[in-house]
């Protein structure tokens, strides 16, 4: 098939491998603008898609809106078959989503009707989900509202975000490449109306553990938030918590108990993997050779 490709971080780059090892003739790569990035954070930086896109010799385009006529214009002019869509970030309007003769297919990391919106694997650990996935949807103008054409599940188990987008990116590959080599097998259905959830963008305050909850809550917050990994300041130095076990304790939520175990609601959080600001990751072990808590400091 004819394809426009539209994605923009890690998540969307097996799908547009797998379209091209498909043979299929992707026309042209949509993705987010360059961003300031490098050591500095000076350098234009592109999205992992655009460079991707690149490597693989298709042209990439960086609209910052497809909200004008011009835009429309230029990609309804590629005359796709069907537009996939990973991870694009930014909004479809109608005439977009009409232009190809399929439609655009969008492949979305959960199991719709939850977690509708920008960050569904986030949101599904958080919320201690026992389960996952990725969608291959019809896209309209709704946010995530479209019918499924195709679905894969997976356990969260104890997985992190960073492992978990990873799986779920190459499932949603693969399903894209089935869906695409025989659309009328796939009719679409449309989503329940009951159990709609909502996949807010991650703020990140959000990212600072909070101790006033159960160890198992905050030890989610571990897992959902990495990368790049939740924190705590100790000693007025911020520590990324990579992850943690939940174990017994029992002191005012927010005390250090020992080394690095901090006391919850119930239970206690201990960091088995951690990094401090321009270092290394390293064991909490590691750690405390070199930077002591005192027990009974509040967090």
């Amino acid at each position: 098939m004819k394809i426009v490709f539209m994605g923009t971080p890690d998540f969307a780059v097996p799908t547009l491998e797998a379209l091209v090892s498909a043979g299929h003739e992707v026309v042209a790569a949509y993705s987010q603008p360059p961003r300031p990035g490098g050591r500095r954070g000076r350098e234009l930086t592109p999205s992992p898609v655009h460079a991707r896109a690149e490597a693989l010799g298709v042209a990439v385009r960086t609209p910052t809106s497809l909200r004008n006529v011009e835009a429309q214009a230029e990609f309804a002019a590629l005359d796709a078959d069907v537009a996939v869509v990973a991870a694009y970030g930014l909004i479809l309007p109608q005439a977009v989503l009409d232009a190809p003769r399929h439609g655009c297919l969008n492949v979305h990391g959960s199991l719709l009707p939850r977690w509708r919106g920008a960050a569904p694997i986030q949101r599904a650990i958080l919320a201690g989900d026992e389960e996952t996935g990725v969608g291959i949807m019809q896209m309209e103008a709704g946010l995530d509202t479209g019918p499924v054409l195709l679905e894969g599940r997976i356990p969260i188990g104890g997985k992190t975000a960073g492992e978990l987008t990873e799986v779920l990116a190459r499932m949603g590959a693969r399903l894209m490449v089935e869906v695409l080599a025989d659309l009328p097998a796939f009719p679409p259905r449309q989503q329940p109306e009951e159990g709609v959830t909502y996949a807010k963008k991650i703020d990140k305050a959000e990212t600072r553990l909070d101790f006033a909850h159960p160890a198992e809550v905050v030890e989610r917050q571990v897992r959902a938030f990495n990368p790049p990994g939740a924190f705590v300041e100790m000693t007025g130095e911020r520590i990324r918590i990579l992850a943690a076990d939940v174990i017994a304790g029992d002191a005012t939520p927010g005390t250090v108990i020992e080394g690095l175990t901090v006391a919850c609601t119930t239970g206690a959080l201990r960091p088995t993997l951690v990094q401090r600001a321009g270092r290394g990751v390293m064991t909490s072990d590691e750690l405390l050779r070199g930077f002591s808590v005192a027990p009974g400091t509040c967090l």
